[in-house]
């Protein structure tokens, strides 16, 4: 993790490159406790021309405490939605109010390393390149220093369609896993080529969807195992808790990728995969929300027609009281833990 960020446009110079260009995008919402620090991380970065922060409707200082992180280098751009569209439609107002040739998305929660970008560009022959993860419970943030990232070898690969998508189903004693955690880097070009851009249906994998839509329409993807990449843990997160609607939505979309004329017999097999992951996570919703409207016996007759989602239910919601955590307690005792070693 030694890399000295302020040397990068020289590197790309003294090979005869002209330096890429970078828009990093943060949707925001009630963030601004950690925002300021998402803000300054992306502009250190000297290959970023443009970070565009959109405010999506929030009902504290977000917008403000943004512009608190301003160099004066006129690289910030900050824009508000009057209602609250999400993150999916923040993005794209952002992707809309951009120009730069790369796109990178940050959450509002989280930060980059110095040095990001230059790794990541070290790396040829790709449309998305991502990198390794760190997580880190926001307790530990205020002592946290960037030294004590583990230094992984750069260890590139190839990601297709079929690992992407298994790699976002839960295996059996397996952490978290899910590389629809993955923050890559994208090629605006091939964005607009395949007239892609975020699912505004969606509230939940969003990221996920895309990036399953750009493999599936042939954009290379590259992993490295580097690190480059904080995520910060919040106990009470809103992405841990997934509303029906948000379930449904997210289902219907799958319907959508399975239609893609670019999917193989292996890739269609293995989003079915998923989407039958998804479908027992809004019948575990589903149930509940029946609960909690009109009782236990309800919520047991509307799912006594199937009975193998409903014993699927059963198992799921006995794990959840058998050995779910305490509030804030750590999924592992590393800290940082990592996406992938």
């Amino acid at each position: 993790m030694r890399f000295d960020p302020a040397r990068n446009i020289d590197l790309y110079m003294l090979a005869g490159m002209p330096p890429p260009t970078v828009c990093v995008i943060i949707a925001a919402y009630n963030g601004e406790r950690t925002i300021a620090r998402a803000v300054a991380s992306a502009l250190r970065e000297p290959e970023v021309l443009e970070v565009v922060v959109v405010d999506d409707a929030s009902s504290d200082q977000s917008s403000a405490r943004a512009a608190d992180a301003d160099d004066g280098s006129g690289r910030l751009r900050i824009l508000r939605h009057d209602v609250n569209r999400g993150p999916s439609a923040a993005r794209n107002l952002a992707l809309r109010s951009s120009s730069a040739e790369l796109v990178a998305v940050l959450d509002a929660d989280d930060f980059i390393v110095p040095g990001r970008f230059a790794r990541l560009f070290a790396v040829s022959d790709w449309d998305m390149i991502a990198d390794n993860i760190a997580f880190i419970p926001e307790q530990s943030v205020p002592g946290f220093d960037i030294g004590q990232l583990r230094d992984f070898a750069s260890d590139e690969r190839p990601m297709t369609l079929a690992g992407f998508v298994e790699g976002n189903i839960p295996q059996p004693n397996i952490s978290r896993g899910e590389l629809g955690f993955l923050k890559p880097v994208i090629r605006r070009e091939v964005l607009a080529r395949q007239g892609l851009d975020y699912n505004e249906a969606l509230r939940l994998g969003e990221d996920f969807v895309l990036y399953c839509q750009l493999l599936a329409a042939g954009a290379r993807f590259r992993l490295i195992g580097q690190c480059g990449y904080v995520a910060v843990e919040r106990a009470q997160s809103l992405s841990g808790r997934h509303r029906t609607a948000d379930l449904a939505a997210l289902a219907a979309a799958h319907d959508g990728l399975l239609r893609h004329p670019g999917l193989s017999a292996i890739d269609r097999r293995i989003v079915q995969r998923h989407r039958s992951h998804v479908l027992r996570k809004l019948g575990h919703r589903d149930f509940l929300d029946r609960k909690h409207a009109r009782g236990f016996a309800h919520a047991l007759f509307g799912y006594a027609a199937r009975p193998r989602m409903l014993f699927g239910i059963t198992c799921d919601i006995a794990k959840d009281k058998l050995f779910r955590r305490p509030d804030g307690a750590p999924e592992s005792e590393q800290i940082p833990r990592y996406l992938f070693r």
